[in-house]
């Protein structure tokens, strides 16, 4: 239940641009080197446990599509000079800001990727496919995020053709070349090769980990082991080295 307290205090966070925002790495595991940074909301204000809560507030208040807005303008301003990954609420897709010609991520002059959890496709996949074939146009990619979290949406997210899969943390913890879990690793790798999409792994932090990431075959690496979040965007930490 969203109490009059909380409702007042969305109204200041989007009114008075109070969202904080941290950018983390995302490797280029074969080039090493940074491939972008995901634009990270933090939460600001005590009232709220968490930044899901605030998203999850503000789309009772009626003010998500502005909330979105506004992380995205802080992002661009932010972190001028790379590639940025940046995370759509669901609710977002019902409302017409984000094919807006004046939206922050059209202004941005490196590559753009929505980021959606893999539970979207299905509730929203009318309004999803409709925004993303309009956005597509300008450039603008799709990452499924947190696949294997669920892994039950494969052929709504198929149909949404992403460019870039994000493979769950779960889905890399265990793995070790040759057990059960690098192979079903190597399987969700080879399957998102099929459906042409690249892979990231998620939550990569250890160096048996970032090993077992590579031996599967997965494109990009996020994670502690390669930068925390931070603002301004931190330099990426190559596994085995300070830097």
């Amino acid at each position: 239940m969203l109490t009059a307290e909380k409702i007042r205090a969305i109204h200041e966070i989007v009114d008075g641009a109070k969202v904080g925002i941290v950018f983390q790495p995302i490797a280029d595991i074969h080039r090493r080197r940074i491939l972008a940074y995901e634009a990270l909301a933090r939460n600001s204000n005590s009232l709220f446990k968490s930044t899901p809560e605030i998203f999850e507030a503000a789309v009772q208040a009626g003010r998500v599509a502005e909330l979105g807005r506004l992380h995205r303008d802080q992002a661009v301003r932010l972190c001028p000079h790379y590639p940025l990954f940046l995370n759509i609420e669901p609710h977002e897709f019902d409302h017409g800001w984000l094919v807006r010609p004046d939206d922050p991520m059209f202004r941005h002059r490196h590559p753009i990727t929505l980021e959606i959890t893999e539970s979207v496709p299905i509730k929203y996949f009318t309004q999803c496919h409709s925004v993303l074939a309009e956005i597509r146009q300008k450039g603008v990619s799709l990452a499924i995020d947190d696949l294997g979290a669920g892994f039950s949406n494969l052929k709504y997210i198929a149909d949404l053709q992403p460019e870039i899969v994000k493979l769950d943390r779960e889905l890399i913890l265990g793995c070790a070349p040759g057990n059960r879990p690098f192979r079903l690793l190597c399987s969700i790798v080879s399957l998102c090769k099929e459906m042409k999409a690249k892979t990231v792994a998620e939550g990569i932090e250890t160096p048996a980990e970032f090993e077992a990431a590579v031996e599967a075959g997965v494109d990009y690496a996020q994670g502690y082991l390669l930068g925390r979040p931070a603002c301004p965007a931190p330099d990426l930490i190559w596994p085995g080295t300070s830097r």
